[in-house]
């Protein structure tokens, strides 16, 4: 895995595209508007590119997708499953609704037997889709610092190749990793965003993460 390809053009894709940069990665960056990302290419140095979606999915080895989720299913057709077929993807996504949080709890745009990772893995059925990132603040996704405690990354998706890969990448940067198993198990970990932003909504508490334990 030399190439990286990270479709979005926020915070999100800006942390995750940086961090595989400063492990020697190639990567680039895709937004509609990929003139946007030149700033951060220029920052970035030689071995950072930007380009259109369809450009990064041919690209890279391994894709993360960093999209507002209610682009996300638009991003993976533009990309088109063929050109996806066998690539792992990171899902860093939420299906978070273009409405205000009600008491501090954001609104999905999926139900309790459904989710967001789900409905990308049918548009593109040969992807690898590992639901990965969408638990944790942005500052937090690279090497998190929480004292002595390693913070918990909960990860699904239907190949265990894929996972072991993207499994690879937490532990490099400093994160247990729970496989919840399939694709079916994103129902249980996209709704930890919900979770996770309570604090930040209602306290402006946004210094956290989830940690499993074990007796």
């Amino acid at each position: 895995m030399a190439r990286i390809a990270v479709l979005g053009s926020g915070m999100v894709g800006e942390v995750l595209a940086n961090g595989f940069l400063k492990d020697g990665y190639d990567v680039m960056r895709a937004s509609r508007q990929p003139s946007k990302l030149e700033a951060w290419k220029k920052a970035a140095g030689p071995k950072a590119q930007v380009g259109q979606f369809e450009q990064a999915a041919d690209f890279g080895e391994l894709l993360v997708l960093a999209i507002k989720g209610t682009a996300a299913e638009s991003v993976i057709q533009n990309c088109g499953s063929a050109r996806l077929k066998g690539k792992t993807i990171i899902d860093a996504t939420n299906p978070i609704a273009d409405e205000p949080p009600n008491n501090g709890v954001l609104r999905f745009f999926t139900g309790p037997n459904d989710s967001l990772m789900e409905r990308l893995q049918r548009l593109a059925p040969k992807a690898n889709f590992v639901k990965a990132f969408n638990s944790i603040g942005h500052a937090h996704m690279v090497n998190p610092q929480f004292g002595s405690t390693k913070p918990t990354m909960f990860i699904c998706g239907n190949s265990n190749v894929s996972k072991n890969t993207v499994r690879e990448v937490l532990l490099k940067w400093g994160w247990d990793v729970e496989d919840m198993g399939l694709v079916e198990s994103a129902r249980a970990i996209e709704p930890l965003c919900q979770l996770w932003c309570i604090p930040g909504f209602t306290k402006n508490q946004w210094n956290h993460a989830f940690k499993l334990l074990r007796g």
